[in-house]
Formats: structure tokens, C-alpha cells, sequence
């Protein structure tokens, strides 16, 4: 309330000058007086508390004023921020889509490649299963074959053994025909070792004249020098062959029609000079061979002399060896 104090004083000083006014109003007067001091008073300081106020508020509108214009840089700034923290954003959640729909895909990739891999597993395992069986199989096999093995080994070792002493019994029988033949000239006799056997040739010369059967004298002590052998070696077989050239035998001899018989009929002419020396008969066996197994191939008068001859073949007993093959 704003107090005309002017127009206070006039008033009063009219009440002054007047001086006809009662003593009553005088106070009522002075009454009001003293109730607008105290009112100016009041209002004084009222309105000096009011400047002081706004002096206060201006400064702290002042304030709030340059905080305002603050927060209105920070909040155009953090708008700024705040739209690309939203585009950033908006990145992220399509980077989080893309990397969810991956994640889906991944975990149905993964389910299917699992389920393959567990058939796959399942199968190895199979196949794993039926692999150790076959090396338990294998294995049996192993140890049977080397038991079998061990056998066998024994048994060639047994071979061996029996192998090298017929091949020293061979040797022996040929160094004793060799010496008890050494008279007679080595063109008509030989003495050779072949095929695990001791063979003798004796050619036609130093045994037959031609076309005949009957042993001449050196022929027959020949074969009675060998049968002074073989009658103490009763392990060995003989096999007498008698062999011709490929001319036939002439027509006017009546003896035999072909070489067949002239090679059978010399053969078995020299088996009876060995039994009538003590060999054992059951050991010979005579043969002819006619002019099928020649020594060479020709036509010459040389080849064919060397084709016509006599071959007595002598054969270890094998029949320790062959007890061994038949236990194999």
C-alpha cells in the first residue's frame, strides 16, 4: 500500500491553522497519525525487505538465468549426442538382429551337423567295434600261424637236416661209382650228379655191338664194377634206361621190330648182369626209352653215336623225407 505522506502533512497543518477543530478530532487525528507512522514504518521496512528480496532473487534469477542458457548448450549438445547415440543405436540393434538371426541360423546348422555327427559317430564306433574284432580274429590267426610257424620251421629245419644228408649219401654213392668205374675211359662213361641223383651213361661202344643185346666183355665187367656198388648200398634205386639213335633197327634182325624193344631188351639185359651180382631185384627197374630222350639234336653219325647209350640211374631212398612232407 503506497502512503500519500504530502497530502498527510497538509492535513495536519490545516488542523494547525484552522484551530477551531475539537480536541476529540485533534486525537482521533493524531491517533491516525501515529497508526500511519507505525504503518509507514512497516512499510518502510517491508519495502526495504522487498528490495532486498529482489536484489536476492534478481541475483539468483541471474544465475538461473545463465545456468538456464547452460543447460540450454548442454541439452542442444546432448540432443546431439543423444541423436547419434540413437543412430548408434539403431546400429547396434540391427547389428544384434543380424548377429541374432546368425545365432539362430548357427544353432540350426549346429543341430543338423550334430545329428550327422552323432550318425557319423554312432557308425565309427560301428565300424570301430567291428575293426577290433577283426584284429582279435587277426590276432588268433597271428598266433596260430606263428605256432604254425614255429611247426614248420622245425619241420625245414628236419628237411634240412635230412636234405644235406642225402646230398652227402649222393656224393658218396657218386665217389664210389667214379672210383670203382675209373678203368674204363671217360668217352664211354660218365659219372654225374643231376637232379639230386647219381646218373651213370655207359655208351653203346663199351656195352653192345650195334643192333644187338648182348653185353660185350668190357660191358659186362663194367656193370659188374657198379654192382659191386650198388649190392652194398641197398637204400638206393635203380633205374637202367636204355636209349637209341633215330635210325630204325634193320628188318632182317627177328629180336625186335623197333628201337622200343632194342632199348627195353638192353635195358633189361644189363638188370639181369646186376641181380645175377647180388642187387637186390626189387630195387631195379629196367626201361626204354627208344630214340625219344636223345643227348643231342642231329643227324650226324657223332650225335647219334652219343645218343645211343645206356643211363642207370641211381635214387636215394627218400622215405624219411617223405614222412617229413606228409606230416606238412
Amino acid at each position: 500500500m503506497k502512503i500519500n505522506y504530502f497530502k498527510i502533512s497538509i492535513i495536519i497543518l490545516s488542523v494547525n491553522l484552522v484551530g477551531c477543530v475539537s480536541t476529540k478530532k485533534y486525537d482521533q487525528l493524531m491517533g491516525k497519525k501515529v497508526r500511519l507512522e507505525g504503518d509507514y514504518a512497516e512499510c518502510s521496512d517491508s519495502l526495504n525487505a522487498l528490495k532486498n528480496k529482489y536484489k536476492i532473487t534478481k541475483s539468483d534469477a541471474d544465475k538461473f538465468i545463465g545456468l538456464s542458457k547452460k543447460l540450454l548448450g548442454d541439452s542442444a549438445s546432448l540432443s546431439e549426442k543423444a541423436l547419434r547415440t540413437q543412430k548408434l543405436l539403431d546400429e547396434q540393434n540391427g547389428i544384434s538382429d543380424r548377429l541374432r538371426k546368425d545365432y539362430k541360423d548357427l544353432l540350426s546348422n549346429y543341430s543338423s551337423e550334430s545329428n550327422k555327427m552323432s550318425a557319423n559317430l554312432a557308425k565309427k564306433e560301428n565300424q570301430l567295434l567291428d575293426m577290433e574284432k577283426s584284429l582279435q580274429d587277426t590276432k588268433a590267426q597271428n598266433d596260430k600261424l606263428a605256432t604254425d610257424l614255429k611247426e614248420r620251421e622245425k619241420r625245414v629245419a628236419e628237411l634240412e637236416a635230412v636234405l644235406k644228408k642225402k646230398d652227402a649219401a649222393v656224393n658218396d654213392l657218386k665217389n664210389k661209382v667214379t672210383n670203382a668205374l675209373l678203368a674204363f675211359n671217360d668217352k664211354d662213361l660218365t659219372v654225374n650228379i643231376k637232379n639230386g641223383k647219381v646218373y651213370v651213361s655207359l655208351s653203346e661202344q663199351l656195352l653192345f655191338k650195334s643192333g644187338s643185346t648182348e653185353l660185350d666183355k668190357k660191358g659186362k665187367e663194367a656193370i659188374k664194377k657198379l654192382a659191386s656198388v650198388l649190392k652194398t648200398n641197398d637204400d638206393v634205386n635203380v633205374m637202367v634206361e636204355g636209349h637209341t639213335d633215330d635210325v630204325p633197327v634193320s628188318k632182317g634182325v627177328a629180336a625186335f621190330s623197333d628201337n622200343w624193344d632194342l632199348s627195353v631188351l638192353r635195358a633189361t639185359q644189363i638188370t639181369r648182369i646186376l641181380i645175377e651180382n647180388e642187387v637186390n631185384p626189387q630195387k631195379i627197374i629196367p626201361a626204354g626209352r627208344s630214340e625219344y630222350v636223345p643227348l643231342a639234336e642231329g643227324k650226324t653219325a657223332e650225335i647219334r653215336q652219343k645218343n645211343r647209350r645206356t643211363e642207370i640211374i641211381l635214387t636215394p631212398k627218400l622215405d624219411e623225407l617223405f614222412k617229413i612232407l606228409e606230416s606238412n
